[in-house]
């Protein structure tokens, strides 16, 4: 996208993403249609925040005459392409793009980008920590993208030896036509197929962070992971990666061997810290650690920055958080989990008696492998929200010899804490790892947790 042009840009979504690319338009002299579906009464209080700038409106639909006023459409996150103002707009030859895609254009300073079905969030979040530790003034870490500020507002003042560090989502990247400097996808996994349709676009869509590297840029990979290996022929560059093995002699990467986390360069083996140093619950946490590590390896950041990161980070909100212990029941927030795979995956991070709370909205993906973990690792069930009778099919019913001892259903969050509050005993934990996206009660999966969160501590 050419930023020097003067005829407007439509920008669909107005939630953040949208927000802050409006705002960095209007500021580079860019006229901005602004439009989302949400009725104006809706929107009254953001449309009032962003008043002193010259953004033109149009709420409530998505008109496609508003296609004859531009050549570029910026699609948010959320937003899916088969709208059909979208299907319209690529018929018609209209250029698509986002935010992320801008600000990768614009930026002058190396960039980070992480992706991958799980873990992204923290990963992110863990290397941004290492940055800080180990990048000193005048230079400055940034984070953003998916978590946290869209960072394309700030590109005024992000200088060229900054580093920046990106969450990229499947959403973001299908519209991208540029890569990062560093690509790291941690995991590819089913997901989001409400959106992509099948397992083979979902893929084709994280692989775009590799797509448009050069050979100087540098790929980050699970090795341990089959989705995200089976790109490693994309690699244009220099391919790192991370696993619990160790990697064969030819690979670079890290690993974990005798309690502790490894890093492999060059054919020498560096120690960068113990096991213990390690706050986050599970098995799937200490391999966003390696991945993290990984990361911050190859830009440049040295062991001491990378052990302070990492070294009592005790995790995201809504990330398999500890709300609560109070008469001896611990009140666990794990609301990102919005697949099976990734509830299934916390389930490893106890030993302890578990009460599950899970339901939500279904993301048409199998609940089959999480049912048999829950008859295995789960006391009790709670099962809420549009997808309860759903799920309830899929878990059925206690078995002779399970630990599975109840399954109970309900319609809403609120309903099934309440039963928790009722069943769960001292000692037990209970647990908010949905599984589904909490699009049926709630607007995002923050505002489930925070609903969580807010319940547990008010009792």
């Amino acid at each position: 996208m050419n930023l020097t042009q003067r005829k407007p840009v439509l920008i669909i979504g107005a939630a953040r993403q949208g927000q802050a690319l409006a705002r960095f338009l209007s500021k580079q002299g860019i006229p901005v249609i602004l439009n989302d579906k949400r009725s104006p009464e809706s929107m009254s209080d953001t449309v009032k925040s962003m008043a002193d700038l010259p953004v033109d409106w149009v709420l409530g639909s998505h008109p496609l005459d508003l296609l004859d006023r531009v050549d570029v459409l910026c699609v948010s996150g959320g937003v899916p392409l088969t709208l059909p103002i979208i299907v319209e707009a690529i018929k018609q030859g209209k250029t698509l793009t986002n935010d992320t895609q801008i600000f990768l254009q614009s930026v002058k300073a190396p960039v980070i980008g992480i992706t991958g079905s799980s873990g992204k969030t923290t990963t992110t979040t863990l290397v941004g920590r290492i940055a800080e530790a180990g990048v000193h003034a005048p230079r400055k870490a940034w984070v953003g993208g998916n978590i946290g500020l869209p960072l394309v507002e700030f590109l005024a003042e992000i200088k060229a030896d900054d580093l920046v560090i990106l969450e990229i989502s499947s959403f973001q990247l299908e519209q991208m036509t540029i890569s990062p400097t560093i690509s790291a996808i941690l995991n590819i996994t089913p997901n989001h197929l409400d959106r992509h349709g099948t397992m083979q676009a979902y893929t084709t869509a994280k692989a775009r962070i590799l797509e448009y590297q050069h050979s100087k840029d540098i790929a980050v990979l699970n090795r341990e992971d089959p989705g995200a290996w089976a790109l490693r022929g994309k690699v244009k560059g220099k391919l790192v990666t991370f696993g619990f093995d160790q990697p064969d002699p030819s690979l670079d990467g890290t690993y974990l061997a005798n309690g502790e986390i490894m890093l492999q360069q060059s054919g020498r083996q560096l120690a960068l810290f113990q096991q213990s140093s390690i706050a986050l619950r599970g098995r799937h946490n200490v391999a966003n650690v390696l991945a993290a590590c990984a990361i911050a390896s190859v830009a440049g950041l040295d062991a001491d920055a990378i052990e302070s990161g990492i070294s009592g980070f005790g995790g995201v909100k809504h990330r398999l958080e500890l709300v609560r212990d109070f008469n001896g029941v611990r009140w666990y927030n794990n609301s990102i989990a919005t697949t099976p795979e990734r509830t299934q995956a916390v389930l490893d991070a106890f030993d302890e008696p578990i009460v599950l709370l899970l339901g939500g909205r279904d993301k048409h993906l199998p609940w089959g492998e999480l049912s048999e973990v829950i008859h295995r690792k789960v006391d009790h069930v709670i099962l809420f929200g549009e997808a309860a009778g759903l799920i309830g099919e899929a878990v059925g019913s206690p078995h002779a010899g399970d630990r599975l001892k109840s399954v109970e259903s309900t319609s809403q969050l609120a309903q099934a804490l309440e039963i928790a509050l009722q069943t769960a005993e001292a000692g037990d934990i209970v647990l908010l790892s949905p599984g589904g996206t909490s699009f049926d009660e709630f607007g995002d999966f923050e505002e489930r947790g925070e609903f969580f969160r807010e319940w547990v501590n008010q009792q």
